[in-house]
């Protein structure tokens, strides 16, 4: 049964769907255009909450350069990130089995954008604050939580769902930090093993 397009007739959207006018071709081509202009509009509506949050989380967790003085080149900043991660090591160490507190900082900034985050780590593994237990729990935190402060409001703002936003970043959290757990602890299991 089809749906008229009159504004006054409703119908139930479970029972019933909107028939399109045109060929396959003319409709393949309608959806494809409308699918890329909303992908478009959501990756435009998230792109401020990728740049704030990345940007003050690179400030929080870099610190003063070795001359003293800021210049306003990259890895600058205020190294506040490493000082908290030193400070709740006693919990991160052993959940997360992170190699330096500094380590706390990837996963915060996948909070803005995961490329950002692991974009992090080959300078750590330069370093030596970071070893390939940390990177798995890295890859494992930065896959659940890629970007999600910065696109979930855009996202339930989408759906018209806007008044769940809070427990949709509630839910997504405990997913991160438990996939950082697990990660951590079967990277130890299959080291213990092999």
């Amino acid at each position: 049964v089809e749906a008229e397009e009159d504004s006054s007739i409703t119908y139930d959207i479970l029972e019933y769907r909107e028939v399109r006018e045109g060929s396959i071709g003319e409709r393949l081509m309608n959806s494809m255009l409308e699918g890329g202009t909303s992908g478009v509009k959501v990756g435009f509506d998230i792109i401020p909450g990728v740049l704030i949050i990345c940007s003050v989380v690179m400030i929080l967790t870099n610190t003063v350069p070795e001359a003293g003085v800021y210049t306003g080149a990259a890895y600058e900043g205020i190294g506040l990130l490493p000082r908290i991660g030193e400070k709740i090591s006693f919990i991160t160490k052993p959940l997360f089995g992170f190699t330096s507190p500094s380590a706390f900082s990837v996963p915060i900034t996948a909070l803005g954008a995961a490329g950002a985050a692991i974009s992090l780590v080959p300078n750590m593994i330069t370093q030596g604050i970071a070893k390939a237990q940390d990177v798995a729990v890295f890859t494992a935190m930065c896959m659940c939580w890629s970007g999600y402060l910065s696109t979930h409001v855009a996202m339930m703002d989408g759906l018209k769902f806007r008044n769940l936003t809070g427990a949709a970043i509630l839910c997504h959290t405990i997913g991160g930090i438990c996939a950082g757990v697990a990660a951590n602890w079967i990277f130890r299991l299959i080291e213990f093993i092999f």
